[in-house]
């Protein structure tokens, strides 16, 4: 089965344009819809997804289509490819079954890996940039005192926890955090207790 898939980021755009250009290859279903590219969770995405069988052939007008960024996309058709799904792109005249198609793919593969192997050289460049001129990193320490009060307003069962965050400062998963690692010790401290007996 051939199914033409159409996208348009916001409500304001037409799809007349990736529809007639669709129209004019020939499909056997399609799905539509009007959705930001950003995000790579979307109803139309998922109901394609749902709809292919092995075998198919998903149509496009754009590859653009697919999504914003370029590892997004690599990963939607090798998500299709997997399936068995092979992908049309009109615009940049892309066939997935052929063997011009595939070095195509495989060329934006490398040139997605590459974006992947640049971001990861300049976060360890920043982090090591970071560390020679002495800035901490990781998350902040807590004020143990802070922890203290914080606990002592809980065990009094006087206070909300966000009445306890807003005066101590304390963020909620710190809290948490701290209650449980308390309840663990306890734990622990009971657990030595019975088989010291």
């Amino acid at each position: 089965m051939r199914i033409a898939y159409a996208r348009v980021s916001t409500d304001k755009q037409e799809l007349y344009r990736q529809l007639d250009a669709l129209e004019k290859v020939g499909y056997d279903k399609l799905i539509q819809e009007k959705f930001t590219g950003t995000q790579k969770k979307r109803t139309g995405l998922d109901n394609l997804f749902h709809t292919v069988r092995s075998g198919d052939t998903v149509i496009i007008e754009s590859i653009s289509r697919l999504g914003r960024k370029t590892l997004d996309i690599l990963s939607t058709v090798e998500e299709l490819k997997e399936q068995g799904v092979e992908v049309i792109s009109l615009k940049e005249n892309l066939d997935t079954s052929t063997p011009t198609g595939q070095a195509m793919f495989q060329m934006m593969a490398v040139i997605a890996q590459l974006e992947r192997d640049l971001t990861v050289q300049r976060v360890n460049e920043g982090l090591s940039s970071a560390k020679a001129r002495g800035v901490k990193l990781g998350r902040p320490t807590m004020d143990k005192q802070k922890v203290k009060d914080a606990l002592r307003l809980y065990d009094s069962g006087h206070y909300s926890v966000k009445d306890i965050i807003r005066i101590t400062g304390i963020s909620q998963g710190s809290l948490y955090r701290k209650i449980k690692e308390r309840e663990s010790k306890k734990i622990i401290a009971q657990i030595d207790e019975i088989t010291e007996l």
